[in-house]
C-alpha cells in the first residue's frame, strides 16, 4: 500500500471525517470494493468515481491500489474537499485525482460527468434508492455501481443478490440499472450494472431523491 496513506486517513479522522475504529480496518473495507470490481472486470478499471468521498474512504485507498486509474472524489462539503485535496497532494496523486465539491444530483447533470465512469463506488452515501438514482447517471453503459452493504447472511456460491429488498429489479430498471451480484469478503458489497443509458429525467433536482425516493426498503441502514 502507498506510504503515507494511513497518515492521510488519520488526518481525515482528526478533522472528524472518518469513523471510529483502526485506520487499518477502514483500509481493509475499502479494498473490498477493489476485489469486488476486479472479480467482475478481471482487471483494474481505467477510472472510477467515489460518490460522497468524505475522509477519502474508499477513494484514496482505491487510487493507491489502482495506480493507473483516473480518480474522481465527489463530496458536497467544502471542508472535506480541502482535506481530500491535501491528501491527494501529499500522496503524490494530484496528477490523477480530481476532487469535486459538488452535490451528486448536480454531478449527474453535468455534461462532463454524466455517463462518464466505468465504476462508481459508494460507502455511506445514503439509502439504496438515493444511491442508485445519483450513481446511475454517472455510469457508462456497462459500468458498475458498487455499494457497501450492511451486515447480512453469508452468501452462497454463485454470487446471489445479498439484500434483494434493498435492490429491487423493477424500480432500478427505470434508471437503466440491474443488480448483478452480491460480493462478500469480510464485508458485503452490492454490485449493480448500468445496462442502458440512464433516462434524462434522472437524477431529479437536489434533495428530491431523498425526499421522494423511487422506492423504499425497511431498515436500509442496518
Amino acid at each position: 500500500m502507498t506510504p503515507g496513506l494511513a497518515r492521510a486517513l488519520e488526518a481525515a479522522r482528526e478533522q472528524g471525517f472518518l469513523g471510529d475504529g483502526p485506520v487499518e480496518g477502514h483500509i481493509e473495507h475499502a479494498i473490498g470494493f477493489a476485489t469486488a470490481v476486479e472479480d467482475v472486470l478481471g482487471v483494474a478499471p481505467s477510472a472510477f468515481l467515489d460518490m460522497g468521498s468524505g475522509g477519502g474512504v474508499p477513494g484514496l485507498v482505491l487510487a493507491a491500489r489502482w495506480s493507473e486509474a483516473e480518480a474522481t472524489l465527489l463530496d458536497a462539503n467544502r471542508s472535506r474537499c480541502r482535506v481530500l485535496q491535501a491528501a491527494a497532494h501529499d500522496l503524490g496523486f494530484e496528477h490523477r485525482i480530481r476532487v469535486l465539491c459538488l452535490r451528486a444530483e448536480e454531478a449527474g447533470r453535468d455534461p462532463g460527468l454524466r455517463s462518464s465512469q466505468p465504476v462508481v463506488v459508494a460507502r455511506s452515501f445514503g439509502a439504496p434508492a438515493v444511491t442508485a438514482e445519483c450513481g446511475g447517471p454517472l455510469l457508462q453503459v456497462g459500468g458498475l455501481l458498487v455499494v457497501a452493504e450492511p451486515p447480512g447472511p453469508v452468501p452462497t456460491r454463485g454470487g446471489q443478490v445479498g439484500h434483494p429488498g434493498r435492490w429491487p429489479e423493477e424500480p432500478l430498471a427505470e434508471l437503466g440499472l440491474a443488480p448483478l451480484r452480491f460480493w462478500f469478503d469480510q464485508a458485503g458489497y452490492q454490485v449493480l450494472r448500468q445496462l442502458r443509458p440512464c433516462p434524462a429525467r434522472y437524477p431529479r433536482r437536489v434533495g428530491i431523491p431523498e425526499k421522494r425516493p423511487l422506492y423504499r426498503c425497511a431498515n436500509w441502514s442496518t
